[in-house]
């Protein structure tokens, strides 16, 4: 399994967490801490810490995501080897010249068929 591979899942694994992260926060300030707290001015312990737990592992999934789609660039580019083509070294290339031309083609009268069974 090449290193590109493990990245690639290491990816996948992020985006799925982060996909479940974000499900889990409302957009409009609710989400899972308001659902223990019953919504009001009323902060049972921990209730806050979740808002703030689900908060920072946004970001430090977002993180983990944009910092492993670079090295997954990295390791790519690894795995290829090298950039140059093979044509521009010229060492490969062989050049065919035919010993002689090909004879002149037949215009199009001379190659059709003549039909004269009438």
């Amino acid at each position: 399994m090449s290193t590109f591979s493990i990245f690639l899942i290491l990816i996948i694994v992020v985006c799925l967490l982060l996909v479940l992260v974000i499900m889990v926060q409302n957009p409009k300030g609710g989400g899972l801490s308001s659902s223990f707290g019953g919504g009001g001015n009323q902060v049972v312990g921990g209730v806050k810490k979740t808002g703030d737990f689900l908060d920072k592992s946004t970001w430090t999934l977002a993180t983990l995501l944009i910092v492993l789609i670079l090295l997954s660039n990295v390791a790519l580019k690894g795995s290829l080897g090298t950039n140059e083509s093979k044509l521009l070294q010229g060492d490969d290339i062989e050049t065919t010249v035919p010993e002689s031309l090909p004879e002149a083609l037949p215009t199009t009268d001379e190659a059709a068929p003549v039909n004269n069974e009438e």
